[in-house]
């Protein structure tokens, strides 16, 4: 993985402006700790920062080649799975190969293919194509949206970069945020609508698009979306496929030149991934499996069963590890650096986020970071196969909102009045859900549950789902630690759309048709556990260390939250039962000391990164 940025100019002479292009590309160095590098021309600057993972000689960007008259060069942020399936393909139409790369098999397939190489593609990316004859550049990201990709078009110039701190480094751009920004911090928390960049002017170019940038302008192209059609195949063929696909998309992803192992939690998701990534270790003479898992120190003293977390993960993390003889690494994390990780968290971001979920990821990141570059983790099965506990019941299949986002008139209370005037937070959240609606592929002659069903998927894949691989991007890489979802396949994501509920939820049990798939793979006790979702700290010197952090904040009538919030609300707030008191924010509940600490991240961001308010 890497990170990548770029500067097209109709006006100015770029070689002229590589400190420019440097200083855009020193603000992705956490994505890419191996390598730098950088192409300039009078109209387009390029750079890259590596991590490297496949053939650290041959893979060296950015990387140019040349077909008769023209000359490409290419910066790419990803991984594909097919690449020896497409170097057999090329090297039949003609083409010869440098390197075992999968940067210039990507390379080469633009090259063969133009704009259409992406329909090709198997993996996780978001790369850019200088054709410096034709001065077009062409950028594309994978169809999921795993990897990032941000841009903002001015006037004669176009900008781009992996993260928004890549163009926030550009001497035009400012931290701006108007109207819109501020809906998307308060309105939708760490949420964050597809396509949007939050800061006024930058945009995110959407998952399963690609886009053509010239003198004339912009072009954007959906090349990949979901198609809803009847599902033809009965339970156990469909079992069969599904079992076919899984462990093919977990194999594939296991290809590496450097450390490679999965995080495990001991739930059924990251145990799947597990087992078929130490099978297959056993298979090819790979040795042992190394798998990660994540807890807190002193967190078996403070732990409380209750409905979304109904046992401790250790008993399972040691009974699948052991199952299958991996090598287990069990990282625990301390409460003072869980909390100062929490303004690492917003740097990676470049925003206020899922505070101590994030931060404890990055944290676990970096610890193992130390010995493996690239894991493989369970995010998404949940939002493909109904795994949550809004497919079940009535009342959130029932809501006219995100599931994730009911009471927003509750949260709102926390602000300004005439913040919430200005902001509208109730009717953005709502144009934010129809706008989405209006997308989702219906199935004609679908009876009403099935159809707000699959309404639920697709709010889910393009907005919960969205969040999750946000995070998982930018918290390991972060760390400089690449993370690999094997859910994330489209091939996987394409058929399991049309599998029916009454198959997903087969045996009585959400997710059933993975574990009939698994049977046979997984142990039984491990297959039928309840879900219990990433591991959070109970420690209350996690809620003490928040609570005064925002008490500071509130006491310096410097902090710039104090223009934004209702300080007597948050006074109120601070005074409330932390350790049973929960308020509807994002996921299934936000906790006090997360609000807490929420705000206290939009407090930092908003002195750290000099945001103004417009």
């Amino acid at each position: 993985m890497c990170g990548i940025t770029g500067w097209i100019d109709w006006t100015k002479n770029l070689t002229l402006q590589k400190t420019v292009l440097e200083a855009m590309t020193a603000a992705l160095r956490f994505r890419g700790p191996d390598a730098e590098g950088y192409y300039i021309t009078p109209r387009a600057a390029l750079g890259h920062r590596r991590l490297t993972v496949v053939d650290p000689v041959g893979g060296t960007q950015p990387m140019t080649r040349h077909r008769g008259d023209s000359q490409f060069t290419i910066i790419y942020n990803g991984e594909l799975y097919n690449t020896e399936d497409l170097r057999k393909e090329l090297i039949a139409r003609g083409h010869s190969f440098r390197s075992h790369s999968d940067t210039e098999v990507l390379l080469t397939s633009y090259m063969e293919w133009g704009p259409e190489c992406v329909e090709r593609l198997n993996g996780i990316f978001a790369f850019a194509i200088w054709s410096e004859p034709q001065q077009q550049l062409f950028l594309a990201r994978d169809r999921l949206g795993v990897k990032p990709l941000f841009y903002m078009e001015q006037i004669g110039s176009f900008l781009f970069g992996s993260e928004l701190k890549a163009l926030l480094a550009h001497p035009s751009v400012e931290a701006t945020i108007d109207a819109e920004g501020l809906a998307e911090v308060f309105a939708l928390g760490p949420s964050r609508t597809p396509g949007h960049g939050v800061y006024r002017g930058i945009k995110e170019l959407r998952p399963g698009c690609c886009m053509m940038v010239d003198v004339h302008g912009t072009r954007i192209r959906q090349y990949w979306k979901l198609e809803s059609r009847p599902h033809e195949e009965d339970l156990d063929a469909t079992v069969s496929k599904l079992r076919e696909l899984l462990i093919d998309s977990i194999e594939r992803q296991l290809v590496s030149d450097v450390p490679i192992g999965t995080l495990l939690s001991g739930g059924l998701d990251s145990s799947v991934i597990t087992a078929v990534a130490a099978l297959a270790f056993q298979r090819d003479g790979l040795g042992k499996l190394d798998t990660y898992s994540i807890d807190y120190v002193d967190n078996d003293l403070h732990f409380r069963a209750h409905e979304f977390q109904p046992n401790s993960d250790a008993p399972w993390i040691k009974r699948v590890a052991e199952h299958f003889g991996t090598k287990h690494h069990s990282v625990y994390v301390d409460t003072p650096e869980l909390v100062e990780a929490l303004t690492t968290a917003v740097a990676a971001r470049d925003l206020p986020g899922q505070v101590d979920v994030d931060s404890s990821l990055y944290l676990f990141a970096s610890e193992i970071k130390k010995e493996t570059t690239v894991v493989l983790s369970g995010e998404c099965a949940d939002e493909l196969f109904g795994g949550y506990p809004w497919f079940h019941r009535e009342d959130a299949m029932n809501s006219n909102t995100f599931p994730w986002l009911r009471k927003t008139r509750e949260r709102a209370s926390l602000l300004k009045p005439e913040l919430v005037h200005y902001i509208q937070p109730e009717d953005y959240v709502t144009r934010r859900y129809e706008e989405t609606l209006a997308e989702v592929p219906r199935l004609p002659g679908e009876n009403p549950l099935d159809a707000r069903r699959r309404e639920m998927f697709y709010l889910n894949i393009c907005w919960f789902m969205a969040q999750l691989l946000d995070r998982k991007d930018r918290m390991t890489m972060a760390a400089g630690l690449e993370g690999r979802v094997p859910y994330c396949d489209h091939r996987l994501v394409e058929y399991v759309w049309n599998i029916p509920w009454e198959m997903k939820s087969c045996d009585g049990r959400e997710k059933g048709i993975i574990r009939r798939a698994m049977r046979g793979i997984l142990p039984e006790d491990v297959l039928y556990r309840r879900k219990s979702p990433y591991p959070k700290t109970h420690n209350p010197a996690y809620t003490r260390a928040v609570r005064n952090w925002l008490s500071e904040i509130l006491e310096d009538p410097a902090s710039p939250l104090l223009q934004l919030i209702d300080e007597g609300a948050v006074r109120s707030l601070l005074q409330a039962d932390a350790d049973t008191t929960h308020l509807p924010w994002y996921g299934q509940l936000m906790s006090v000391p997360q609000m807490y600490a929420y705000l206290a991240q939009v407090n930092y961001w908003l002195k750290e990164y000099r945001v103004r308010i417009v």
